[in-house]
């Protein structure tokens, strides 16, 4: 009775179904997949993490270089413009003395702060910084540029700026170069200078020295006029173009006014110079 009993109680236990291989092999696979996937996708991540890093990190590096070479050109401009302050020193008698002073200064700020800005980009992709170091270099081509021509009355072209540089970069490496723009951005603003220059010179009565600055200025201007329409990147240019033909009108209207009225020049009537001369004519007795 009580085997019948038992026997009973676990026969639907006996006749039930055994669960079929293949069952046991998919559910093997399907976990074994999530294991391999979730493993694969850790992996993905950890090496987006490295790269992303690794851009960072190059970000991090570009923005310390950006700021060292900011300060590398404002160290420039400040030094170059007292290499102009210096050249506006010239007078009759000076003449030697003074650019010999702010020639000696001007390599100053070449072997010293263009050297530092040179170790600073020589060796990377430096026009990308380009924006970062221009006004320190247009304002270095022009206390270069301005220090040339009171010295010789000729214009500085880049290749000979270039060539200063050359010593202050390793062989080895790319050397930084100054490019046109930046140069042609330095030549418009010497313009500017030159016109000061003719003014002071026109009141100490070197009238001759002040017509060879009038003319290399509207010289400048006439050139950079059929230059500047077929540059790319020209919007700086062309609003430094419209201050440069203000700086020679303003030295035109000077000598003009000098030769028109040169009678009622004030400085000149009392010249003590016997060579000098006025419009051509001896200087009239009062």
């Amino acid at each position: 009775m009580f085997n019948t009993v038992a026997l009973h109680k676990l026969s639907p236990l006996l006749m039930a179904p055994r669960p079929k291989p293949s069952r046991f092999r998919h559910l093997t696979e399907t976990t074994w997949q999530s294991v391999a996937k979730k493993a694969k996708t850790m992996t993905t991540d950890s090496s987006l993490k490295d790269c992303f890093g690794k851009y960072a990190d190059y970000l991090n590096d570009l923005n310390d270089k950006r700021e060292r070479v900011v300060k590398a050109s404002r160290d420039i401009t400040m030094n170059s413009k007292k290499v102009i302050f210096q050249v506006h020193r010239i007078g009759k008698t000076n003449k030697d003395e003074v650019l010999e002073k702010a020639e000696k200064d001007l390599r100053a700020v070449r072997d010293q702060y263009v050297l530092r800005l040179v170790k600073e980009l020589c060796g990377t992709d430096f026009w990308k910084l380009r924006r970062a170091y221009s006004p320190g270099v247009q304002e270095y081509v022009e206390a270069a540029t301005f220090c040339k021509f009171c010295r010789t009355g000729t214009l500085l072209n880049l290749d000979e700026i270039n060539a200063t540089f050359l010593p202050l970069s390793d062989p080895s490496i790319e050397p930084f170069q100054i490019n046109i723009l930046d140069y042609l951005l330095g030549l418009a603003d010497l313009t500017g200078e030159l016109m000061r220059l003719a003014i002071s010179r026109i009141s100490d009565g070197e009238l001759e020295f002040a017509e060879k600055i009038c003319r290399f200025v509207r010289d400048i201007h006439r050139e950079l006029t059929l230059v500047v329409p077929d540059m790319d990147d020209s919007y700086d240019m062309k609003t430094k173009m419209e201050t440069m033909l203000q700086s020679v009108m303003k030295i035109e209207n000077a000598c003009f006014s000098v030769h028109v009225r040169g009678s009622e020049y004030i400085p000149l009537l009392g010249s003590s110079d016997p060579s000098y001369s006025l419009m051509g004519a001896p200087e009239i007795d009062l």
